[in-house]
């Protein structure tokens, strides 16, 4: 699958402040990642702490939230990891099937799919 970012945006957990951040779309990543220093100012609050398996097959804690999140014309609430400072964001597959969107490889874009009672 080829990588592409997305105009992510987030917002407290209200919906009354939103910060655009540029995600990276990773169907792999459980999760949505956005650095901590965006979520503080936003007011995130962080709700418990998890155990994430890394790339390198390593683990590693990170902090977890529930925030407001925009994108590809939809909006929900949806849970979001705590990442480090600077961290590139990702989009990952929890906020992608909340919002009913799937990617699409050949044109590096999301795409509106049904979701499935099955």
């Amino acid at each position: 699958m080829g990588l592409f970012n997305v105009a992510l945006e987030v917002g407290n957990s209200d919906g009354t402040r939103f910060e655009t951040v540029h995600a990276l779309v990773d169907t792999g990543a459980t999760f949505t990642i956005v650095p901590a220093e965006v979520l503080r100012a936003l007011g995130v609050s962080r709700d418990k702490r998890g155990a994430f398996e890394l790339a390198d097959g390593s683990l590693r804690n990170f902090d977890i939230g529930e925030t407001r999140i925009r994108v590809n014309g939809g909006e929900t609430n949806s849970p979001v990891v705590f990442g480090e400072d600077g961290m590139q964001p990702i989009l990952g597959a929890v906020t992608l099937e909340i919002l009913g969107l799937a990617v699409d490889p050949a044109r590096k874009r999301l795409i509106e799919v049904p979701w499935r009672l099955l």
